[in-house]
């Protein structure tokens, strides 16, 4: 009896009789049985079983398309799959005897196409990729043919199959002959491959023609290029993720270059020139493959080369920005939208298959098939939403990646080329802005727009489909929510109108800390602190206003949306009963799910409008900045020579004209403010000609020019000179002996590989002028426009720089040299004279003194500067640390934060469904009652959460800002202020605005996630066997992803500031870039820094896109097991409908929980890496002393006596010391004169005395009193400075004087005057005016200004005088004199006849006192090195 299984099962499976169970001819033909196990599931089983011995082979990393028919072969089998599993749903429907057997060849089907998908999947990637692959495969593949070709023969002859009565048949037919004609293309895909013989690129740094890598090579994820090369498969589960999130939990991925490349698709380089490509066709109102044209006009060569023209179409002309963003990245967009649509249709399977599962549930009679279907339907439809959801958001992302790439490069491109007369119109912050804010909102955009038109439709559809549950009941609910709309129309007018607002202030506020930062030394000079913190105070106090009112009217917006679904479902019911229907289970919760998707279009709808607004406002600055007029070379010089150059220019007008021969040097000289700078500026074309003619001969070639204040790059000695240039070594050599280089070198930690400060701030002034010379030195022009380099060192060196440099080195070049030291006219081939914008004078011999008596200056227009950041950010490693919560949670405020998280506990909303033919009143009024308790709550949180959020806005900043301006002088030294800047800017903002953000959701998502956990757990106990396998499958997917998501977000921040501080050090430094002809390589490394932040952005997305996909699965095996033990519990009759219909409803939405949880919990802790960030300057900064002296006396110091006592002094721990040894005494009254060769210890003998530096050892006594006992605003406040750099802040001139409001208006009138500034003010109109330009020259007398002011006893005047002429530096000297007459002052000076008529000179060599008498005896002294200068000086 035993025996005779098989043959029943056989009989059973074909129903054939139990005599023949397995006949092979039947009815003339093969028979179905036969047919259907021996040649067709049985190939299958081999071709599977085949199939799947190669999938573990070896690959390579490979990112070029594969040949076209390894892909056709591909997606065939993709269909065929495809085909099989329609066929399988027909032969489910049919119900015919032989259905199983039917099921079972489809199966087999199913499976071995797929395994075989995969195979090639996996070949495509290994050495078969080149050939036509195994030849098993074919063999497999041909042994599929006998069994279609009989299906096709059998069901040719029975006519039921082609008749339209029998439409499934039919259908059946159609996909039978589809499959042959697809087996028949795969075929000829195997016997013509269409392989080519180019090689293919491995890894990044593989070339062309390289030889293939070993099979066993695994190379570093840094070489790694992200997603090309990757399969099907593999991209649609982001497995080519896997080896990075791996060195993510290992704790490896700590720098940026760990990270993958991108695509070659999204690489910066290949977007911009395709966006330029668009821009260009725009222009000309052509295609975009049209560019013929425009490739030869920038190759033409009319452009000067290295200038950045040659290969970049200038971004000009009357082109909307909209309309080349459009033709970019349009087509593709769109496209997207159709998946969109796709995602919305299938959203809306879900409420409706549950409402037929639940009628399934409630006929205790349904046949199991149809709650089979229901159950396979919802699997089926949320499995095909969550993947098509996943692939538009991924490719979405990737459109915003790209034109974020193309808005930030157009910018930084623009900015290279405008003029500098258009560029004055925006400051250095607004810019930044156009670079991160409004880049970032434009790209927003890409977000939102598919929102926008998807919100409406899927609002209409719902509306449709509540139709036909409740019928007209529904437009009670609706009624109510179109009330809110307007509501919601003008919360988010008045949010937008706050936010502008906020965004104004904020830029205000930042652009303050930006000048703070800048002046810090001023500030801590003149003990300013108190000042500025309370003007940025003010600011942020504003600011907090409009984030206050911000959070007010969200929180409004949240009560709103809570308490809608409510409102729409209970009226929607009670309008239902009272027409005389009678609710039941199905339709209660198919409404409310539906009302649930009913809220999302009317509460989103709003923010995404808003979002777009936003989008629209900042692309219109962006365009406004992109519309500026560029610089026009071509025009600006004339093409051919003329014998002379002439000039009419804004406040300079060189009406004589000149001609320079090739070679020669001329000196140009004037009294300040005379425009010796604007005429430099003209030859460079950085001011705009309005007349004349000039002609520069082989300018393409670019000019050597060294500013008046020297731009240094934040990069080491050697990178600064370099500029680009290949490292000559000879020549190198000569350049730093020739820019006496060499002791400072020595000197320095690392010689030239030492890194110099931001704008060179751990260099002193002489030094700066120095690097700034050698690094022109260096690029060996033809043409060199010197501007006063000679102003900030002293006499000796300039008389090597004069001697070895400008006469040696650069011999033979044409140089230009504007200079106030006139002993070096005479070597001049030509002197010209300037006043007031004009020549007045030149030739070969002037006697310049006299002309200049008569000389009065008058101001030019000069542009400001800021500096930049380069030097590494140190990033924190690993999981946050719980102090970063403890922080946000006391800056919140204990006893909020605890209310906050407690508040929305009781609203656990179960809809009580257990009778519902039970009182209906009842029940209704209970749910009433609990979601109003529940919309209650989630306002009480919603406006606590309000408060909270201000608090601790204010609280970090005020913290941050504290501890920022009590940081020591080091710590400003050492840090790029670009970085310190993020703290104040796009940190903050995220504390501010996204923080909040993401947090509410978090709160909203743990609740919700927990009262549906309890619901569906309630509804069908059974569920939580498998719900706590998913539940650890859950957290062992996020613990795997937020390791790797974290450091992605640090290094996305890390990888920020440098494009930031790149960009802010080009626009300082735009003019020597532009002269120098290096803007092409300036781009290239904005086109770099910038490649690096998009690698971790577009990682950081990938990698939520990995993770989605895996919840969105584990959010389907919940719904298909619910449907599971729902059904398999309806055939033992121990289900409630009601119950099912409540935990299935709440089960749709579990996949958007799962994913909103996670993703909410890895957004809060991404943004609070800014909380971190900003607590580690607000507790872990190196702080200044803050004790005060009580006992100091008010009038301390009364007399002035000064003591150094053995003082040594190091800049930071493992320097040299910087004073060695220093000791000295200054008596009251006593003028000394202070002098030394550049990098002495001169100006840091007045960072000891105020303390800048603390001292290593030894001890300043000022009036017998130990100035490390007094505080140092005590100590500050008491000494006055002119500092070697001056610094002017934006404001009016009476701010800058007098910010702490404590002189009169004639009082800061008379000092103007004796600093021989009353014809500047004259010019300017009066004290309160903010629209003024200051020369070097004239900011150092305002400066001087500054210390006229104070009352303090001793006085410290650092080369205060060194950029004016020789005859306003004596009147100056003699006012200081007479207003300082029994003051003690100690004056740093290079010109010599400065300090002459000093009590006392000192001179400094190496840090050390060297030499301490009057200048006649040491003048006397013929080996002292005074006597040596003096004698420099005389020659």
């Amino acid at each position: 009896m035993s025996a005779s299984w098989l043959p029943e099962l056989v009989s059973g499976l074909c129903q054939t009789e139990e005599g023949n169970p397995f006949p092979v001819w039947q009815d003339g033909n093969i028979s179905p049985c036969f047919n259907q196990l021996v040649l067709g599931a049985l190939p299958h089983a081999g071709m599977a079983v085949l199939s799947a011995c190669y999938l573990g082979m070896p690959r390579w990393q490979l990112h070029t398309s594969p040949p076209c028919g390894w892909t056709l072969r591909l997606v065939t089998a993709l269909l065929v799959v495809v085909l099989f599993v329609i066929d399988l749903s027909l032969v489910g429907a049919l119900q015919q005897p032989d259905m199983y057997l039917d099921i079972l060849m489809d199966s087999c089907g199913v499976l071995a196409w797929m395994v075989h998908g995969s195979a090639i999947a996996v070949l495509m990637k290994t050495r078969f990729r080149r050939t036509r692959g195994p030849q098993l495969l074919l063999i497999t593949t041909l042994l599929l043919v006998p069994n279609l070709v009989i299906n096709l023969v059998i069901c040719c002859n029975r006519h039921d199959c082609l008749s339209l009565t029998e439409p499934f048949k039919l259908m059946r037919f159609v996909l039978a002959s589809a499959r042959m004609l697809l087996l028949l293309g795969y075929l000829l895909a195997f016997a013509f491959p269409c392989i080519s013989n180019a090689d293919y690129t491995l890894y990044i740094n593989a070339v062309d023609g390289s030889p293939l890598l070993p099979e066993d090579v695994q190379l570093d994820t840094g070489e790694i290029v992200a997603e090309d090369g990757s399969s099907y498969l593999s991209r649609l589960f982001y497995l080519w993720l896997d080896p990075l999130l791996r060195r993510g939990q290992r704790g490896e991925l700590t720098r940026p270059t760990h990270v993958y490349h991108l695509p070659q698709k999204l690489q910066t380089s290949a977007v911009f020139q395709h966006f330029h490509h668009c821009w260009g066709a725009c222009r000309r109102g052509t295609g975009v493959d049209d560019q013929q044209d425009s490739r030869s006009r920038w190759d033409d060569g009319s452009l000067p080369k290295g200038s950045g023209h040659e290969e970049v179409l200038e971004l000009e002309g009357d082109v909307r920005l909209l309309r080349v963003l459009h033709k970019a990245f349009g087509l593709r967009y769109y496209i997207l939208g159709v998946l969109k649509v796709m995602v919305n249709m299938s959203s809306f399977a879900g409420p409706l298959l549950l409402s037929r599962l639940v009628n399934f549930i409630e006929d205790t009679k349904a046949p199991v098939t149809e709650g089979v279907w229901c159950v396979l339907g919802l699997f089926g439809m949320t499995l095909f939403s969550s993947v098509l959801q996943n692939i538009f958001a991924f490719e979405v992302s990737k459109v915003c990646l790209s034109a974020r790439a193309s808005l930030v490069s157009a910018v930084y491109g623009k900015a290279l080329r405008v003029s500098s007369c258009s560029l004055a119109g925006f400051s250095l912050g607004e810019v930044v802005n156009l670079m991160s804010t409004d880049t970032d909102r434009v790209v927003n955009f890409f977000n939102s727009f598919h929102e926008l038109w998807s919100l409406p439709f899927r609002f209409s559809i719902t509306l449709y489909l509540l139709y036909l549950q409740v019928g007209v009941a529904f437009l009670g609910g609706l009624c109510v929510a179109l009330v809110l709309v307007p509501l919601n129309k003008f919360l988010a007018s008045r949010i937008l109108s706050n936010n502008k607002h906020m965004l104004k202030c904020k830029d205000d506020r930042v652009k303050l800390m930006t000048e703070i930062l800048f002046g810090i030394r001023v500030i801590k000079f003149y003990n300013w602190e108190p000042h500025f913190t309370q003007k940025v105070s003010e600011h942020r106090k504003q600011e907090l206003s409009y984030l206050r009112a911000i959070k007010y009217l969200d929180a409004l917006c949240v009560y709103t949306w809570a308490a809608l679904p409510v409102i729409i479902s209970i009226l929607t019911f009670v309008t239902y009963v009272l027409l005389g229907h009678q609710l039941t289970a199905a339709k209660v919760f198919t409404t409310v799910a539906l009302v649930g998707m009913l809220i999302v279009p009317l509460n989103a709808f709003p923010w995404v409008l808003s979002g777009i607004l936003e989008a629209k406002v900042s692309l219109e600055r962006i365009q406004r900045f992109i519309g500026l007029t560029n610089q026009d070379l071509l025009a600006h010089y004339a093409l051919s020579r003329r014998l002379h150059l002439s000039l009419s220019l804004p406040y300079t007008n060189i009406s004589d004209g000149f001609c320079l021969v090739q070679g020669s040097l001329v000196v140009v000289v004037g009294k300040v403010g005379c425009g010796k700078s604007s005429l430099l500026a003209a030859l460079t074309g950085e001011l705009r000609r309005l007349s004349g003619v000039l002609y520069v001969a082989n300018r393409e070639a670019g000019f050597g020019l060294v500013s008046q204040e020297p731009w240094i790059q934040h990069a080491s000695v050697q990178d600064n000179i370099l500029f680009g240039k290949d490292y000559d070594a000879d020549f190198y050599q000569a350049v730093i002996e020739a820019c006496a280089l060499s002791d400072d070198l020595g000197v320095l930690p690392n010689g030239d590989q030492t890194e110099v400060g931001e704008n060179g701030v751990t260099l002193s002034g002489g030094q700066k002028a120095r690097l700034a010379l050698a690094r022109a030195a260096y690029m060996n022009k033809d043409i060199y426009l010197l501007d006063d380099p000679l102003a900030a060192v002293d006499t000796d060196v300039a008389e090597h720089l004069m001697k070895k440099c400008v006469m040696g080195l650069l011999k033979g070049k044409t140089r230009i040299l504007s200079t106030h030291r006139i002993e070096f006219v005479q070597q001049a081939d030509m002197m010209v004279l300037m006043d007031n914008g004009t020549i007045i004078k030149t030739g070969s011999s002037l006697n310049l003194c006299e002309e200049e008596e008569e000389l009065d200056p008058l101001p030019v227009l000069n542009v400001g500067s800021d500096p930049d950041m380069l030097s590494e950010e140190q990033k924190q490693a690993g999981q946050l640390a719980w102090k970063v919560y403890r922080t946000y949670w006391s800056a919140v405020g204990g006893v909020i934060a605890a209310s906050i998280v407690l508040s929305p506990l009781p609203a656990g909303p179960a809809f009580l469904s257990t009778n519902m033919s039970a009182d209906v009143k009842f029940y209704l009024m209970v749910y009433g009652s609990i979601a109003v308790a529940n919309t209650v709550f989630t306002a009480l949180r919603a406006f606590l959460f309000a408060y909270g959020v201000v608090c601790a806005a204010e609280a970090i900043h005020n913290r941050l800002l504290d501890r920022v301006l009590k940081a020591t002088v080091t710590f400003f030294d050492t840090t790029p202020l670009g970085r310190i800047l993020n703290r104040f800017s796009s940190d903050l903002y995220t504390i501010d605005d996204s923080l909040p953000f993401v947090l509410n959701i978090l709160l909203a998502n743990i609740f919700g996630l927990l009262g549906m956990l309890v619901v569906m757990s309630f509804g069908l106990p059974w569920l939580l066997a498998p719900l706590l396998l998913l539940a650890l499958l859950y957290h062992r997917t996020q613990h795997f992803y937020r390791h790797t998501s974290r450091e992605l977000k640090r290094l996305c921040s890390l990888t920020l500031s440098p494009i930031y501080s790149h960009f802010s050090e080009t626009i300082t430094g735009l003019g020597t870039i532009r002269a120098s002809g290096s803007a092409a390589r300036f781009e290239g490394e904005n086109t770099r820094r910038l490649e690096q932040n998009q690698r971790c952005l577009f990682l950081s997305s990938a990698a939520m896109q990995w993770l989605d996909i895996r919840l969105q699965m584990i959010g389907v095996a919940v719904v298909t097991g619910l449907g599971m033990i729902a059904v398999i519990q309806h055939q033992y009759g121990s289900v409630d409908p009601g119950l099912v219909g409540l935990s299935l409803s709440y089960a749709l939405s579990i996949t958007m929980l799962l994913s909103g949880l996670i993703f909410s919990f890895t957004q809060t802790e991404m943004q609070l890496v800014s909380v971190e960030r900003s607590e580690e300057y607000a507790t872990g900064l190196p702080s200044e002393p803050q004790h005060q002296n009580t006992q100091v006396s008010p009038a301390w110091p009364e007399r002035g006596l000064l003591e150094f006592c053995g003082v040594d002094l190091a800049y930071r721990e493992g320097l040299p010391n910087a004073l060695e040894g220093v000791s000295l005494v200054v008596q009251p009254g006593e003028k000394i004169g202070i002098v030394g060769r550049t990098g002495s210890g001169k100006s840091t003998m007045f960072l000891a005395l105020f303390r800048m530096v603390e001292l290593s050892q030894g001890q300043i006594l000022l009036d017998h009193l130990d100035i490390s006992t007094v505080g140092l605003s005590q100590l500050r406040s008491r000494l006055a400075i002119i500092p070697q750099d001056p610094f002017l802040f934006s404001g009016t001139i009476r701010e800058n004087l007098d910010p702490c409001q404590r002189h009169q208006d004639q009082q800061l009138l008379d000092v103007l005057d004796q600093c021989h500034l009353s014809s500047v003010l004259s010019r300017i109109g009066e004290l309160r005016n903010t629209n003024f330009f200051f020369l070097l020259g004239q900011r150092q007398l305002l400066c001087l200004a500054r210390a006229l002011l104070t009352q303090a006893k001793v006085l410290c005047i650092d080369e205060a005088t060194a950029s004016v002429d020789q005859k306003t530096d004596q009147l100056l000297q003699r006012t200081i004199r007479e207003r300082f007459q029994d003051h003690t002052v100690l004056t740093i000076a290079h010109r010599i006849n400065t300090i002459m008529d000093c009590d006392r000179v000192l001179v400094m060599h190496a840090g050390k006192v060297v030499e301490f008498d009057t200048p006649a005896a040491l003048s006397q002294t013929k080996n002292s090195i005074f006597h040596n200068l003096v004698g420099e000086q005389g020659k």
